[in-house]
């Protein structure tokens, strides 16, 4: 064991200046993309129609699909930290160089569009990598503490994001929005220089063949994982039930209900107050027994609420419900991010992550306009209870799966060395 080594076995991750290192930098990141957005949505609207609008805003989500996979290779070629290093300074450079725009002239459609497709790229390969630093940073047996810390992070980053954002957009216009999060990208960049990576065993990066055949020597990897093949599945399935009902659906849930958009607002709030102190859960204790199970059991508890939202017809019960919602799944998510983390070959884990991603963020996705059509012809009810018994899937599916239902995080004394 090395003296770093060491240091960090004894010292948890709350209290770790590394592990802080690495959070103000990922909470700049996030917090800078929430502001980019914003910055970008807010410019499109003012430049052509709502539908050229919203197509500026969902063409990032192509390269982000198409390129995943690869980014998970890239990650583990070259190692997480230099691929975070280089995305965000490429989204620094992209955004500075927009607000320069946009202070000058007013940039045609086909400029934000290019903005977005740059930064769908970028996120590609910085999702893996991010994925892949904790293990570097902390020691195994803290990196649920660090998936809670990530959590509290990136909820912040939703919350501050929007206001910080909009008085940016009012103080100086969409160019002081742009530099803004600009600005928060660079801040993240000495945080991320400075940060003292552990090397873990089987940690070399490896550069012999193509990376196509590094990409497939991954997936079997996973396909032959006791483990993580089944998670994936569980991921999969939980992630096509639960994001065409919090997103579509709830939109069409509060246009039927008359709530309003202050309606969808209150029900995303209490999504978002219950995957906070699910974060927060993880970051006090730093660890949940029987891991496993209990991330199968809080993604099929909360499939139960998400087919439970379309059959409460007042907002305050259903902004109860869509705070258990953002509990389990929350917590589910986190299990599952931490499960990945101490599960997987440190060489594999870019890829891994990268499955992972691909299925949250390249998959599920496309599962929103066929929720609204399925609402159209059928309903609410129905397809809300469709919806769920897909994530309660993944949930019995986990359950079922002997090896991941038994699946445990590491302890912190156990594993501690007893001398030496």
């Amino acid at each position: 064991m090395t003296a770093l080594t060491a240091v960090r076995a004894a010292r948890p991750a709350h209290r770790d200046p590394n592990v802080l290192r690495w959070l103000g930098a990922y909470s700049a990141s996030t917090l800078g993309d929430s502001v980019y957005h914003l910055a970008l949505s807010w410019s499109a609207v003012r430049g052509g129609t709502p539908a050229e609008a919203g197509l500026v805003m969902a063409v990032s989500a192509v390269p982000r699909a198409l390129l995943m996979l690869g980014g998970g290779v890239i990650a583990d070629r070259f190692g997480p930290r230099r691929v975070v290093v280089l995305s965000d300074t490429v989204r620094c450079l992209v955004v500075l160089g927009v607000a320069a725009l946009v202070l000058l002239t007013s940039p045609a459609l086909w400029a934000l569009a290019a903005v977005a497709l740059v930064f769908g790229a970028v996120d590609a390969v910085f999702l893996p990598a991010v994925g892949a630093l904790p293990p570097r940073i902390a020691p195994r047996e803290e990196l649920a503490r660090v998936q809670g810390m990530r959590g509290l992070a990136y909820r912040a980053g939703l919350v501050l994001g929007a206001p910080f954002g909009g008085l940016a957009v009012a103080l100086g216009g969409p160019a002081a929005a742009f530099g803004a999060a600009g600005l928060l990208f660079a801040f993240s960049l000495p945080l991320l220089l400075r940060l003292r990576i552990a090397p873990l065993p089987g940690d070399e990066p490896v550069r012999d063949g193509t990376a196509l055949r590094d990409l497939a020597d991954g997936l079997r990897y996973i396909r032959r994982h006791r483990v993580l093949g089944p998670l994936m599945i569980v991921v999969a399935l939980s992630d096509l039930g639960f994001v065409g009902p919090l997103n579509v659906g709830l939109a069409l849930l509060a246009d039927r209900r008359g709530w309003g958009a202050a309606g969808i607002g209150w029900v995303l709030a209490g999504f978002g107050a219950g995957a906070a102190a699910a974060s927060l859960l993880l970051t006090v204790r730093g660890r949940i027994p029987r891991a496993g199970a209990v991330m199968a059991w809080t993604i099929t508890l909360g499939a139960g609420s998400i087919g439970a939202l379309a059959h409460v017809p007042q907002l305050p019960v259903a902004v109860a419900v869509s705070v258990s919602v953002g509990l389990l799944a929350g917590l589910s998510g986190a299990l599952c991010g931490a499960l990945t983390q101490t599960e997987c070959d440190p060489a594999y884990l870019g890829r891994v992550t990268a499955v992972s991603s691909f299925f949250s963020l390249g998959v599920a996705p496309l599962s929103f306009p066929l929720t609204g059509a399925a609402i159209g012809l059928w309903g609410l009810a129905p397809v809300y209870t469709a919806s769920a018994a897909v994530c309660a899937l993944g949930g019995v599916y986990g359950l079922s799966v002997r090896a991941l239902r038994r699946a445990e995080l590491p302890r912190r004394d156990a594993a501690r060395p007893s001398g030496g």
